[in-house]
Order: C-alpha cells, then sequence, then structure tokens
C-alpha cells in the first residue's frame, strides 16, 4: 500500500512539471492586404483583352475572403491616391479614403502620392473625408473610431466609415507654413503613429512607416522624416506595454531582390518584434513572403490587380507557422458587387461633370483609337518605346497648337519613363486611359496633373541629358528619356557617361501628324527651348549630383539665368489656363480622329540608335574627359606594371649572371 502510494507520488511529480511546460496557446491571425493602389477604381485594361483590378471586384473577392476568414484584417500600405482621374477629387470629396471605407479596411499609411497635392492638400483630403463621414454620423459619436466598434457591436456593421490611419515617423515639419492646419486635419481625422485593435479575441498592434525613397519622392510635402528604425522600436515597444499580441507595420518602404537595397527587409533585420510588415511603394509582387528573423514581408501588386491573404499560427513567444499565402486575381472573371460599384459610377459623373467639363471631355469620350499596343519597354531595355515617342510628340504638337504667343525657337521636348504611369492596348483610346499615362502631380493652379513647363538648355547640356538617358538608364530605368526634335546615337559598351556618339536637331512637320525630316547640328553654346512635363523640369538640376558631378543641366529662361521658379515656365493657352501633359496628350489622340494612330508608332521610329558594337573604332570615337581620363590612367598602369616586370626581370639576370 505505501509502495503504491509512493509511485503515484512520484508518476504525479513527474506529470506536474511537464503539464507547466506544455506548448504555449496557439493563435491564428489571417490579413487580407493591398498597397499602391493609386484611384484605381475601375478596372484596367490588358494588352491580351482583359482587365485587372476594380474596387467593385475587389469588394467582391473581399465578402468571399471574409466569409471564409470571418476574424481577417483588412489593411493597406498606402499610395491609395493618384493615377487615375478619380484623383480630381482627392481634397475635395476624399473619395479614396471613403471608398475604402466602404469596402470595410481598417487601416492605411500615407505614401509618396498622398502628398502629390503637397502637405495642404493632404490635409485638405483629410478634413473632406472627415466632413463627410461626421455629416452622416456625426450624431452617433463623439469619438471617432472607439465609437464606431461599440457602435457596430450593438447595430451591426456601418454602411460608411473611414479607415484609420497610421504613420509614425512623417508628421509636418516646423518650418511647412501650413503645418498648423495639416496637424489640425490629422487630428480631426484621427491620425496617429499606433492603432490597437481587436478582433477575434486577439489584439492587434498597427503602425506605419515612411521610408526613405518614398519621402524622397515626396520633395512638396513640407514633412520631415523621422529615423525609421527608431521609430518603428518605439512603437513596437509602446504597443505591447499595452496589451497588444500581434505586431503588424504598414510600410511604405519596399522590397528589392538586393537586400542591401530592401528598406522593408533591412527594417526587419533591424527591429525586434514585429510578425508581419505590409510592404508597399516598389509595387512589388511576392509570390511567397519573404521572411527576415520572425518577420514575415508580404506584397501583392500595384493597381488592386491582386488581394493579398496571409494566414499564419502564432504563438505568445513569437513562434509562427505560414497556414496559407495566396495572391488573389482582381480580374474580368470576378462578379462586381452592386453597392461599390453604383459608388464609383456616382464618383466618375462628378469627375465628368467637374474637373473635365474644363476641358470640354467626359470620362469615357474615345478620343481615337489604335491598331496596335502603345507600350513602355522592358525594364531597362534601351531600344525606345512608341508610347514614349508619342508622348513626347504630342508635348511638340502642344508647343504648335495650344500654347498661346509661343516663341519661333527651336524647341526640344523630353519625357522620362518614369511619369509614365499605364499603357494604351490596342483599341478605342478614351480621357481617362490618356489620363492615365500622365496621371502624376498637380499645377499650381492646384488641380490634378503636371503642367508643361519651357527652360532653356545649351548645346552641350541637351547632349548631357541624351548621356543620362545612355547612361543612367541600365541602373535606373525610371531615367529613361524619350525625345522629339532631337535624334542621338549611342553605344551600351563605350565609357560611362561617355556613349553618346553623335546628337541632331530634327525639324518636325505638323499636319495630321509628325513626320521627320532634316537633321541639323547642335551647337554646344547655343540656348534651345527644352520643354517637359513640371517633374522632369524640377529633376534636371538633381543631375549633377546624381552624376557626381560628372554631368551638368541647370534650366534657364530665355535670357540664359537660371530659373528660380518653375512656376513662372508654365505653358499656358490663350484663356491663361496650364497645359497640363495630360491633356497635351489627349488633344494629339483627339487630332488623329476617325484615322486612328497613325502606323509610324507602331514600333519605335528610331530616334534614338542604340548600339551594342565592341568594334574598337566605336568604342573609342569622340573621346570626352571622362573616357581620357580613364584611357590616361589605364595607360600609366600599363607602363606602371611593364616597368615592375621589367625591373624584376633584370634582378633576376642579374642574379642568373652573379651566379655564373
Amino acid at each position: 500500500m505505501a509502495a503504491g502510494l509512493a509511485a503515484l507520488l512520484l508518476i504525479l511529480g513527474m506529470l506536474l512539471p511537464a503539464a507547466a511546460l506544455q506548448s504555449p496557446e496557439q493563435r491564428t491571425t489571417t490579413v487580407l492586404f493591398t498597397h499602391d493602389l493609386h484611384s484605381h477604381f475601375l478596372p484596367t485594361p490588358t494588352a491580351d483583352g482583359g482587365q485587372t483590378g476594380g474596387y467593385a471586384r475587389l469588394a467582391t473577392v473581399l465578402k468571399q475572403q471574409r466569409e471564409k476568414y470571418p476574424n481577417a484584417l483588412t489593411l493597406d500600405a498606402g499610395d491609395f491616391s493618384v493615377g487615375s482621374l478619380f484623383q480630381s477629387l482627392y481634397t475635395t470629396q476624399g473619395a479614396e479614403l471613403r471608398t475604402m471605407g466602404m469596402l470595410g479596411y481598417d487601416a492605411t499609411t500615407p505614401g509618396n502620392h498622398e502628398f502629390d497635392h503637397a502637405g495642404r492638400g493632404f490635409g485638405e483630403m483629410l478634413n473632406a473625408a472627415s466632413e463627410a463621414y461626421k455629416a452622416t454620423w456625426g450624431a452617433l459619436f463623439s469619438s471617432q473610431h472607439s465609437a464606431i466598434g461599440e457602435y457596430e457591436q450593438q447595430y451591426g456593421p456601418l454602411t460608411m466609415r473611414l479607415p484609420a490611419i497610421v504613420d509614425a515617423n512623417y508628421w509636418p515639419a516646423e518650418s511647412n507654413p501650413d503645418e498648423s492646419f495639416i496637424r489640425e486635419a490629422m487630428e480631426s481625422y484621427g491620425v496617429n503613429d499606433t492603432l490597437l485593435l481587436e478582433r477575434g479575441g486577439v489584439t492587434y498592434g498597427i503602425f506605419g512607416l515612411t521610408g526613405q525613397d518614398a519621402h524622397d519622392c515626396a520633395p512638396t510635402s513640407g514633412f520631415a522624416l523621422r529615423d525609421k528604425t527608431l521609430a518603428a522600436q518605439a512603437c513596437v515597444d509602446a504597443l505591447k506595454e499595452q496589451g497588444a499580441q500581434f505586431i503588424i507595420c504598414l510600410s511604405h518602404g519596399g522590397t528589392d531582390s538586393d537586400p542591401d537595397k530592401s528598406e522593408d527587409g533591412q527594417l526587419a533585420k533591424a527591429v525586434d518584434g514585429i510578425d508581419l510588415i505590409v510592404s508597399g511603394h516598389t509595387h512589388t509582387t511576392l509570390e511567397q513572403p519573404v521572411v527576415v528573423g520572425d518577420t514575415y514581408i508580404v506584397s501583392c501588386g500595384q493597381y488592386g490587380e491582386n488581394l493579398g491573404s496571409i494566414t499564419l499560427n502564432w504563438n505568445e513567444y513569437g513562434g509562427k507557422t505560414l497556414v496559407e499565402y495566396d495572391l488573389i486575381p482582381i480580374d474580368q472573371t470576378v462578379e462586381e458587387d452592386p453597392d461599390i460599384a453604383a459608388l464609383v459610377e456616382e464618383w466618375k459623373g462628378r469627375v465628368s461633370e467637374g474637373y473635365l467639363a474644363g476641358y470640354g471631355l467626359t470620362y469615357d469620350q474615345v478620343l481615337t483609337r489604335s491598331d496596335f499596343n502603345l507600350n513602355t519597354p522592358e525594364s531597362g531595355v534601351q531600344k525606345g518605346s512608341n508610347l514614349g515617342e508619342l508622348v513626347s510628340d504630342a508635348f511638340l504638337w502642344a508647343v504648335g497648337h495650344l500654347e498661346a504667343d509661343a516663341p519661333d525657337v527651336k524647341t526640344v521636348t523630353v519625357t522620362a519613363d518614369g511619369v509614365l504611369r499605364a499603357s494604351l492596348p490596342k483599341g478605342d483610346i478614351t480621357t481617362s486611359m490618356a489620363f492615365d499615362v500622365l496621371s502624376m502631380g498637380v499645377g499650381s493652379d492646384g488641380t490634378s496633373g503636371f503642367p508643361l513647363v519651357a527652360v532653356y538648355l545649351t548645346g552641350r547640356e541637351l547632349k548631357a541629358a541624351a548621356e543620362v538617358d545612355a547612361s543612367v538608364t541600365p541602373i535606373m530605368p525610371a531615367a529613361q528619356l524619350y525625345m522629339s526634335g532631337m535624334a542621338y546615337c549611342f553605344n551600351t559598351n563605350r565609357m560611362f557617361f561617355n556613349r553618346v556618339t553623335s546628337a541632331w536637331l530634327e525639324e518636325p512637320v505638323f499636319d495630321t501628324g509628325l513626320t521627320r525630316r532634316g537633321l541639323t547640328e547642335i551647337e554646344d553654346d547655343q540656348l534651345y527651348r527644352v520643354v517637359t512635363g513640371m517633374y522632369s523640369a524640377q529633376m534636371l538640376g538633381t543631375v549633377k549630383s546624381k552624376s557626381m558631378g560628372l554631368l551638368s543641366l541647370e534650366p534657364k529662361v530665355a535670357d540664359g539665368s537660371p530659373v528660380t521658379d518653375f512656376n513662372a515656365c508654365i505653358l499656358r493657352d490663350e484663356n491663361g489656363n496650364e497645359i497640363k501633359e495630360w491633356y497635351a496628350l489627349a488633344a494629339y489622340l483627339q487630332s488623329f480622329g476617325e484615322n486612328g494612330v497613325p502606323p509610324y508608332y507602331c514600333y519605335p521610329d528610331g530616334r534614338k540608335s542604340v548600339s551594342s558594337s565592341l568594334n574598337p573604332a566605336e568604342l573609342l570615337k569622340n573621346p570626352n574627359w571622362i573616357t581620357l581620363t580613364v584611357l590616361g590612367i589605364l595607360l600609366a598602369v600599363i607602363i606602371l606594371v611593364v616597368n615592375v616586370v621589367r625591373i624584376v626581370m633584370l634582378r633576376r639576370r642579374r642574379k642568373r649572371n652573379s651566379r655564373g
């Protein structure tokens, strides 16, 4: 009896520690996510005749996923605006945030394009969204987000709400003259560093971050960037102290295949405690999550082409197991949600009645047609683009047909690959499609779209611009240039910043389109008028710093003095209105009428001649000081090596002679 009792006590003694050390409780989290939506309310046509994206179809897939995962969070990682005509409602209606609210988004973070209307425009957008929200629900609550949860628990889901906005390291700079207005707008909306959200018995901690490159891409934001690593760690620590069990970062930083260039990869490596990063800005599509330590990083592509979904099992010690990861296509096979479709149609009507009415156009108006696709090239390909050439020709056409009192001087027009935001597929081309190609920015008039501006460059600087295209494009595809009124040749195997072998001015003829004729020499010291979009013009002055001082482009006014105010360089029509980039393209397309886009735009026309010859004569033709300097250094190294070899051989010979 005593022996049995002792054995029982021994067994219990062994079992108790085991029970105390059993595995921690496993929980499951599902996050539905997007990023870089860029105001793509409607589906985008694809080159194969299909469609991608569209908020009414996104709504359908979101509902399906929420039925499958009732406790799923819905999050966005920024750049939800600027990319279609709907952005013309940004500051007055807050259409993007209001529609995201209808789609059931829990939270988002600002991207760089949320500041295309500068910091003040961001504040105006927040106010527009808040005022519309309060007009509907203001009588119900005094505290926006907490009261929403209480109301929904008692009465069910709201038919209108707004997503929370979080950003921990990007706030108005003290030097911003609109700082007070912007901060008040952010406070009124409820913008915070972090958000605590309870869902399915789990407390989530969510915070937002802006990346360094995103900040660099928002030069007019008037916002100051804090160190994102310090900000992120502070958020993680604060959220855990408040009881957060699972930490999510909405980052507009981006990823890269090179770990050293991947801002969000570096963030995950530097900050302890982030469970999931939803990564925007680089428009990346990650077929599988990137895992850095205990942090999962996800991206689902641009323009709502996919809805991302990730499901993780996890425990309180940080251990995680991937259960499921899907990129769900949003295409023509998905039925549209009727409520969201109706809302989008309402927004579209407001665009036509407001912004487009000033141009005598409507959203779906057919401008012309094309019997072929007009595309930008694959990344890094330097042999031209029929779309890029069409756009640069449109700018030159606008100088002759839209600009009031255009000076009678030789003009070169230019656009860059990085500002061409959409292609034009075969078929009818509408107003909205033309806008989508050049949808970036805002003018001095406060309305959507960058205006065309005219500056002056010397002939030497024009050649340097061609050199930027030839030398920088392989490492920065967005820098690829397309010109009208100028032709040039370069060899991709020549010395960096000395790849252009020849350049000429090209005389255009305006009739039903543009045709090419005689070439004339470019005089190094003569001033030439250059017309481009506002953003590209402002970037000309950065070439010197970007090229480490090897190239220099200084925008000037007609008398040769430096440009001090680009707004004074804006092209205007006979009524004094800004000539927008997108409208120059739309009007040029409309000039083709029923005949359609001329067939000479089917392929690049050779105004940019690219060679990869290894012929020594071509490689060394017309060397500049950079090539001569490198050749001089190379020659000096060769002479040095030859002399060293000679000295060594002489010493060996003397040793042999002394032994003999």
